[in-house]
């Protein structure tokens, strides 16, 4: 695979027999993908901790209690002392990437902030952590089968419930993914 096919807005959904247990049975939003590598955030890891903690350890005063229900995610192994919000294109802030026309990343705290005081993005996911990839390895990692990889749609990232990403994902292939055996086999 050629780093001139770029992943961004593809969810990769780890196969079976990967055995990295940060990644087993995830689904990762590939939020940027270029020449010097890939960034992703895994969908479908709910911490044990509510977006009411996050606010609680920013110090923001009165959140809203809807907003301070949902879960926090595992976005991935690597940076997670930092936030990462996926959303909606509703809102734009500072530090926003455009993933697709539908889905954006933000890094910037005032995107926590409006989330806080209910003037957030309708749709978003926060998560600690992200899954990052240096040039050539996510390629690798294709070639060796250890992802499918399928078009990302807004009710995959933000809808469907956590507990079914990983098989949702799968199925938008016509692929059920518990019947694929976890050893691998060469022809």
């Amino acid at each position: 695979m050629s780093t001139d096919v770029s992943l961004t807005n593809q969810l990769l959904i780890a196969m079976p027999g990967l055995e990295d247990p940060n990644f087993s049975a995830t689904v990762t939003l590939i939020c940027e993908h270029n020449d010097d590598g890939a960034l992703g955030i895994i969908i479908n890891r709910p911490l044990n901790l509510q977006l009411s903690g996050l606010f609680e350890q920013l110090a923001v005063d009165d959140p809203d209690p809807d907003a301070a229900s949902d879960p926090v995610l595992s976005g991935g192994p690597v940076g997670t002392e930092r936030g990462f919000v996926l959303h909606d294109r509703s809102h734009s802030f500072e530090n926003t990437l455009t993933v697709s026309d539908d889905i954006r990343l933000t890094l910037s705290r005032d995107v926590i902030d409006a989330i806080a005081t209910g003037d957030g993005p309708r749709k978003s996911l926060v998560a600690i952590g992200y899954a990052g990839w240096e040039a050539g390895q996510l390629e690798e990692e294709m070639l060796a089968n250890s992802w499918l990889n399928v078009p990302a749609t807004p009710e995959l990232v933000f809808d469907t419930p956590f507990s079914e990403r990983w098989n949702s994902a799968a199925l938008s292939l016509g692929i059920d993914i518990a019947s694929i055996s976890p050893d691998a086999g060469h022809a």
